[in-house]
């Protein structure tokens, strides 16, 4: 008992217990990546794995992500499935109809549309994309700018898809006829 007791009055007076909290402070492990709620369209199917009798399967498809209300901003999204759940483009590949997901941002899988296109080994041959009904395919041409990535599986498929969203309402008209006199 006395070689404990003075063991620990030599370590305090050297300051070792200082040291011991200070590398317990750095040493943590890192948070588990955060799942945040997404609502989304279906645009565009890039790339579709085969189903597997073993293995998991991915999608990876261009979505549109809602930021606002009737705001929506392009992603990359990458869908995980097992052989025996449904891929996403089974589910509702439909751009009326909003899906809900969590998923996880991924920042180093973020690419150009240009990049998720390229066929792997070439240069300049790119893979087309499978459209979903409806989906507008002009704005997909020009992006330049990365789109930020999401992975989620099916079983973060929270919601089955919502009802249609109607059909924008149709502009006014440009020019008005005059009421006679």
């Amino acid at each position: 008992m006395k070689m404990w007791l003075r063991t620990a009055i030599i370590a305090a007076a050297l300051g070792v217990p200082a040291m011991v909290g200070r590398a317990d402070a750095q040493l943590r492990w890192p948070d588990a990546p955060k799942k945040a709620p997404l609502r989304v369209r279906l645009v565009a199917i890039v790339l579709s794995d085969p189903h597997s009798s073993f293995f998991s399967s991915h999608e990876v498809v261009v979505a549109e992500k809602e930021i606002g209300h009737e705001e929506w901003s392009l992603i990359k999204l990458v869908y995980s499935y097992l052989p025996y759940q449904p891929r996403l483009s089974e589910v509702g590949f439909d751009y009326s109809v909003i899906h809900e997901f969590s998923a996880t941002r991924d920042n180093g899988c973020d690419q150009t549309l240009a990049d998720l296109t390229l066929k792997e080994g070439t240069n300049d041959e790119h893979l087309s994309l499978k459209y979903a009904s409806e989906a507008p395919r002009s704005d997909l041409d020009r992006r330049r700018i990365p789109l930020p990535c999401y992975e989620t599986t099916a079983d973060d498929y929270t919601k089955a898809p919502h009802q249609p969203i109607p059909p924008p309402p149709p502009p006014p008209p440009v020019l008005m006829t005059r009421q006679p006199q």
